[in-house]
């Protein structure tokens, strides 16, 4: 039975340590799998870097723009004024050399009614023209307000659709550490357990043979000592002692024969039980 046992346990080691480089080769692929979505994060992290350094480029681009816009705009503003200027100045000297001119003729009074409504009609031109270029530079600023309005909707919306998935990214993988940690927990209580049950499996099965020895070597010793004791007996009763002798010799034959029988339907349940457990480990593991 020892030997039985020997030959089952180096069996199953043979088979585990044939299992062991397949089990190696799962790990390797995990740590593979492992090592491919830390680069993939990586990339997917340079990329939405990459892509914020453009935005801000284009920021900046726009700001600048904006900027070049607002010079452009002041420098023409700057130019129709001192051509404004010029203008009202040959405006000015000509109306100066007007009145002079007519202050020195007889028809000083007509001219001053001329000139009063000159005037009025140049300053109402000229009113109408300020109110025009007022309207039309309000529209502008409207416009550009409207414009630059949507333009940081429309960029905050991007900015808001990033942000959510790069928080759904590191949930996901979050979660997925969290699912792969308690995996690798688990599977190591299990295996614990595995181990410690069939180290008390196989005490137990030791302890059992040795008990069950233990009790066939006691039968058999009180068997040789009733059989010393019934020979010294007397001849007299040698053909009782004799059939006595045989009765009783025929009576532990038979205890042993079913100890043995259930010592090896125990046996055979308990390789049973093993063997279930041991693919039971094997599926698991």
């Amino acid at each position: 039975r020892c030997f039985y046992d020997q030959k089952i346990l180096q069996k199953t080691f043979r088979v585990w340590k044939e299992r062991w480089p397949v089990c190696r080769e799962r790990k390797l692929i995990l740590r593979a799998d492992n090592h491919y979505r830390h680069l993939l994060h990586n990339l997917i992290f340079k990329a939405w870097r990459a892509y914020v350094c453009q935005q801000q480029q284009k920021r900046m681009k726009y700001y600048v723009a904006e900027s070049h816009a607002k010079k452009q705009k002041l420098l023409r503003t700057w130019q129709h004024w001192l051509i404004y200027v010029d203008v009202q100045r040959t405006k000015q000297s000509m109306h100066a050399v007007a009145l002079a001119f007519r202050e020195r003729s007889c028809l000083r009074i007509s001219w001053a009614v001329w000139r009063r409504q000159c005037y009025q009609n140049h300053a109402g031109r000229k009113m109408n023209v300020l109110a025009l270029q007022h309207w039309a530079q309000s529209l502008q600023f409207r416009a550009w307000l409207q414009w630059r309005e949507l333009y940081l909707y429309i960029q905050s919306d991007k900015q808001k659709e990033t942000k959510a998935v790069t928080h759904h990214l590191h949930v996901e993988l979050k979660k997925s550490m969290k699912a792969w940690l308690g995996y690798l927990e688990l599977h190591r209580a299990k295996k614990c357990q595995n181990e410690l049950a069939q180290e008390h499996h196989q005490g137990r099965i030791i302890r059992q043979c040795f008990s069950n020895w233990r009790q066939s070597w006691e039968c058999r010793r009180r068997a040789h000592a009733q059989q010393k004791e019934i020979e010294k007996l007397s001849a007299r009763i040698a053909l009782w002692r004799a059939f006595a002798h045989w009765k009783h010799y025929v009576v532990l034959c038979v205890e042993e024969t079913q100890q043995w029988e259930l010592a090896e339907k125990h046996h055979r349940h308990h390789l049973l039980v093993l063997q279930k457990f041991w693919n039971l480990w094997k599926s698991r593991l």
